[in-house]
């Protein structure tokens, strides 16, 4: 099995420089919009792909980091100054010696491909005239666009050393993509004699249809005849479609059109014509959630091949395994890896119910509370207290249930995120809050609860420093116990209605609303 081991890039899009080890089988790429999800999967389809005429389709204007090309032309704008864009892949064995050698940004021994794109020497002169203008004007028609193997062979596409297919759901409708896609997994399940022989059986056919068909209709015409075009824009190939149901894959709509292409691209082949490389462009697009979950199903009992998804969908993330995840942000040019994560905790995350593994790593500041009327509350305590509001402290408050705060917290622990957990004490603050989490300390963790045994919940300690707010909207509700002549309490109607009292505390008392001390010292040591 071929697959890709590394990446490195210099200078290409958002990254002066970017370098990370793959995993073998699976690459999760999450984040949220513009964190260079899309950039990993561009720059891993045009090394493979090995087209100049790809790379200038998207122009070296668009692939040269901003921030290189603008420091070059506010400094002195020599020649020798110039940027040089480098995207380069390593490989696992390869046994083919045009792969193996130094020719890569380290100078290490290794199997891989090269994509460079330098100055041309060959016209120095015209550089030097560009850069001698007074309007600033980087040179970008003068570079040169070179595909190198690690041993210093060229290449391009049609000798393409790893098989791969890019599928981007964003391009779901374009005609182009769409035959590219059939015509690669085509090649993927027909081999090079069988294709040919086909091909040369339709090109056959056509002139049999031709000869047979069109002639008596010729005959009758004097000067011009009707053909059937059976040039390289019109042959097997270019004809092929995929249907399901005998509806053709463009009939379909756009969600089972990228739930199609992601399942045939998944299916196992002939072994020599096994894909070796898949990337998913956000394949979670136009996909129901029923569907999703039967997409990430497919995924992960996909075999014998190397798979690149880019989203910044948490399901896809959680269910295909944390530990294969690469968090990518749009404040750092480092990925947040989980490749440590315990492996329990990685299962948890499988099974769990949805969460938002995505807001949670890319937020600087969290405040994990453990239930809905927390959650509902949290905010406004907030911002009485700290007269602020989470979102301009850049303090993120995610519900997470009692029995995920340790699952959590490994995240935390791996990534050095500030968390602080709020929670109850459950009538026994040693053991629950403290005895409990002694594998879960240091500078960016920690536990708050209320101190007194006695408020065991949130519940009583709201009520604790919030009776006269309590009495006045809760007295009036209390009802008679069932078969008993005593009347309900106000603890015992608060806890027996927790999201609705919560709601209209917020909706009627909510800038009167006290925090209780050990929620007001969690908003403190959160900004510290």
């Amino acid at each position: 099995m071929k697959f890709i081991t590394e990446i490195k890039l210099i200078n290409f899009k958002k990254y002066q420089y970017f370098s990370v080890a793959f995993d073998p089988e699976l690459n999760l790429l999450i984040g949220d919009n513009e964190a260079g999800k899309s950039t990993i999967l561009t720059a891993i389809e045009l090394v493979l792909g090995g087209s100049k005429g790809k790379v200038e389709n998207i122009g070296l204007e668009n692939l040269f980091n901003t921030s290189v090309v603008q420091s070059f032309l506010e400094g002195d704008k020599k020649i020798e100054n110039l940027p040089v864009l480098i995207a380069e892949l390593h490989l696992n064995e390869q046994d083919n010696l045009s792969l193996y050698g130094r020719n890569n940004i380290d100078g290490i021994q290794s199997n891989g491909l090269q994509l460079i794109c330098e100055p041309s020497e060959d016209l120095s002169h015209e550089i030097s005239q560009v850069l001698a203008q007074p309007r600033a004007n980087f040179p970008f028609e003068y570079y040169s666009v070179r595909f190198s193997t690690f041993a210093g062979e060229a290449y391009t596409g049609y000798r393409r050393f790893v098989k791969y297919l890019m599928l981007d759901s964003s391009q779901i409708n374009n005609e182009y993509a769409t035959k590219e896609y059939i015509k690669t997994v085509y090649e993927s399940r027909v081999d090079q004699t069988q294709r040919i022989g086909l091909q040369n059986d339709y090109r056959q056919q056509k002139c049999q249809f031709k000869e047979e068909r069109l002639q008596p209709i010729n005959d009758a015409i004097e000067n011009y005849q009707f053909s059937i075009r059976t040039d390289s824009k019109s042959n097997l190939e270019t004809d092929l479609t995929i249907t399901e149901d005998n509806i053709p894959l463009h009939n379909k709509g756009k969600g089972r059109q990228c739930f199609i292409k992601t399942e045939f691209a998944l299916e196992r082949g002939t072994p020599n014509q096994e894909l070796d490389v898949l990337l998913l462009e956000e394949p979670e697009n136009h996909l129901s959630h029923t569907n999703m979950k039967k997409l990430v199903n497919r995924i992960s009992e996909s075999e014998a091949k190397q798979i690149f998804i880019a989203t910044h969908n948490s399901l896809i993330s959680t269910r295909l395994d944390l530990r294969k995840t690469l968090f990518m942000s749009s404040t750092s040019p480092d990925p947040l890896l989980l490749r440590d994560l315990p492996e329990d905790t990685a299962k948890f995350f499988t099974k769990a119910p949805d969460n938002n593994i995505l807001e949670f790593v890319m937020s600087p500041k969290i405040i994990l509370v453990e239930g809905d009327a927390e959650y509902m509350l949290i905010e406004q305590l907030y911002k009485n207290v700290t007269s602020s509001t989470p979102d301009k402290d850049d303090v993120h408050i995610i519900s997470v249930g009692g029995t995920s705060f340790k699952r959590y917290l490994d995240i935390s622990k791996l990534l050095n995120i500030r968390t602080a957990v709020i929670r109850d004490n459950d009538g026994d603050k040693q053991t629950n809050c403290i005895d409990a989490f002694t594998d879960y300390t240091g500078d960016n963790m920690a536990v708050f609860c209320d101190d007194d045994d006695a408020n065991w919940t949130f519940e009583i300690c709201m009520l604790g420093v919030n009776t006269d707010i309590c009495n006045e909207l809760f007295s009036k509700k209390l009802r008679k116990k069932p078969n008993k002549d005593e009347m309900t309490t106000i603890p015992e109607y608060m806890l027996n209605n927790k999201a609705e009292v919560a709601y209209e505390l917020l909706d009627k008392k909510s800038d009167e609303l006290v925090a209780p001390e050990y929620i007001a010292r969690a908003f403190a040591w959160i900004n510290e």
